[in-house]
């Protein structure tokens, strides 16, 4: 499988709610690079994270556009939250179904034809803003 089918299947996953299914796309170092936070690695932690974000929010992404590069061994995508924020996240505003429309983009590297890393990069701000109208 190439890099950008492998990225497509990987948001496919995320669309469809799959967590099992992003998780065998995965290798089994993977390091999650998240916009505000720590680096976790591996990925019983990011299963955690996984289940954390489908309590607190429920997402879909458009406009997806992916690229990679020659060798295969990077890739990075392009993309747009909608979402709705379902119940309060730790040192964030309270919840109440607030919906919003985020642009942000992810990096990754792959290695042995599985996810390696992923960097995911958004504007906090504009999600606070539209949040706390």
């Amino acid at each position: 499988m190439g890099a950008q089918q492998l990225i497509n299947d990987y948001f496919k996953a995320f669309n469809a709610g799959q967590t099992d299914r992003m998780l065998e796309l995965l290798h089994d170092d993977v390091e999650h690079h998240v916009n505000e936070g720590k680096i976790r690695k591996g990925k019983e932690l990011f299963a955690q994270f996984n289940a954390h974000m489908t309590h607190c929010y429920h997402e879909q992404l458009t406009d997806l556009v992916v690229f990679s590069n020659e060798a295969g061994d990077r890739a990075a995508a392009e993309f747009v939250v909608n979402g709705t924020y379902l119940n309060t996240d730790e040192g964030l505003p309270d919840a109440n179904g607030q919906t919003y429309c985020l642009p942000a983009g992810s990096f990754f590297s792959i290695r042995d034809g599985k996810i390696a890393r992923v960097t995911t990069y958004y504007n906090l701000s504009d999600w606070m803003a539209q949040v706390t109208g």
